[in-house]
This record gives structure tokens, sequence and C-alpha cells, in this order.
């Protein structure tokens, strides 16, 4: 079993201090800098875009795991290609011919990702797992840092584990949305391979020790 990825997400840093904060990411045991990018259309909040994900870029020297929000994403694929993300989520509910996006998103040179709202089932995935490298389940409604954990999420987990085992697929599970080290053991024996932790990391007292305590539950 491979070890679970931890990736902070830097929408919960201070972007006062981001610098500093990318450089605490560097320097823990977090595996990827998870990066929310939103519009204010596909959700109600607008986080950062371009400028602000090529300052992170030069200063990260972990994996970016870009997880678009947005409506359209096909239009910036070769963008966040350019501007470094090793790995791009686009939401279902935002793609009209997912596959088609999935495909440029590899012929960048990119891991795809697929990201799913709380109220979408995880069986509208079933002709695409195999092209899917990550499944972004949002384990809140997306659009906010600081949400509370949707309880289902344990079961949705379950049977997207059975949908990839089923399908042969090497897929990721990667839980987004109120992780804490509360659920984490939970969401890991469930079948999920990454967690993204931002408000639980950037707002405790030592943001490297949650880090490594995260990692340690999650083995």
């Amino acid at each position: 079993m491979s070890k679970t990825k931890i990736a902070p997400s830097l929408l919960a840093a201070d972007f006062g201090n981001l610098q500093r904060d990318v450089e605490m990411v560097n320097n823990s045991e977090a595996d990827w800098h998870h990066i929310d990018i939103m519009d204010g259309v596909f959700v109600p909040n607008i986080s950062y875009g371009m400028p602000v994900l090529k300052a992170i870029q030069k200063h990260a020297n972990k994996p970016l795991d870009v997880h678009l929000m947005i409506v359209d994403p096909d239009r910036y694929i070769k963008t966040f290609a350019d501007l470094g993300a090793s790995v791009l989520s686009v939401h279902y509910e935002a793609c009209n011919h997912l596959h088609r996006s999935l495909q440029a998103i590899k012929a960048e040179g990119m891991k795809a990702g697929v990201a799913i709202n709380p109220h979408t089932s995880i069986n509208l995935l079933e002709e695409t797992i195999n092209d899917i490298d990550v499944v972004c389940l949002m384990s809140v409604n997306p659009g906010f840092g600081g949400q509370s954990f949707i309880e289902n999420t344990y079961e949705k987990v379950k049977a997207l584990k059975a949908l990839i085992n089923k399908k042969g697929a090497n897929t990721l599970i990667e839980i987004d949305g109120g992780v804490t080290s509360k659920n984490a053991k939970s969401l890991v024996e469930a079948g999920a391979d990454v967690l993204v932790a931002g408000s639980f990391v950037f707002k405790s007292d030592n943001p490297t020790e949650t880090i490594k305590e995260l990692k340690e539950i999650a083995e």
C-alpha cells in the first residue's frame, strides 16, 4: 500500500506571506501543494489566478496539484501546464466533453484529475475512470475554505474505490474539504490516497507539526 499523500491547500495560506508559507510546505512532510483556482461563476468565490500561481511555482519544489473550480476549463489547460502544474483537476460538472478534456490535460504532460461536487454520483465516472489519474471528491460544497466535513463522504470513497478496482484503474482518490486529524484515518481506511487540508494546517499553531501529524495518522 503506497503512502497517503498530504496536500496542504494554499487557499488557506497567508497571502501576505505566501513565499514563507510555500517554503513551509516545501520543508514539511507534505507531498503536494494544492492550489484552488476559482472564477466566481462556477463557485461563489474568487480565489487567485495565473500571476499568483506563477509566484507560487517560483518557490515551490513539490508538485503543484491545481484544482480548477471554473467554467469552461478547457480554455486554460495549456496555460496551467506552462505555469508548472503537475496535476490538473477539472470539475465533472463544468465539462461538456470530459473525455476530451482529460486527453487534452494528458497531452500537455500533466496528470489528469476530475473533481466532483458533493451531490454528484461517482457512477458518472464509470466510462472515464481508466483515463483519470486523480478523482478529487469534494467533502464540502466548493467555494470557501473552513467548512465542515460532509459525513456521507466515507460511503462515497468506498463506492469510488470499488469502481476503481472493478475497472482495474490506477486512479488516486483525493479528499478536499474539512479534513482534520479526527477524520484522516477513517478516510484512508475507506480508500483515500490524497488528503487536502487547508484551514486545519494553516490556522494551526505549528503548521509543519500539523502536517507531520496528518502524515502519521494517515499511514
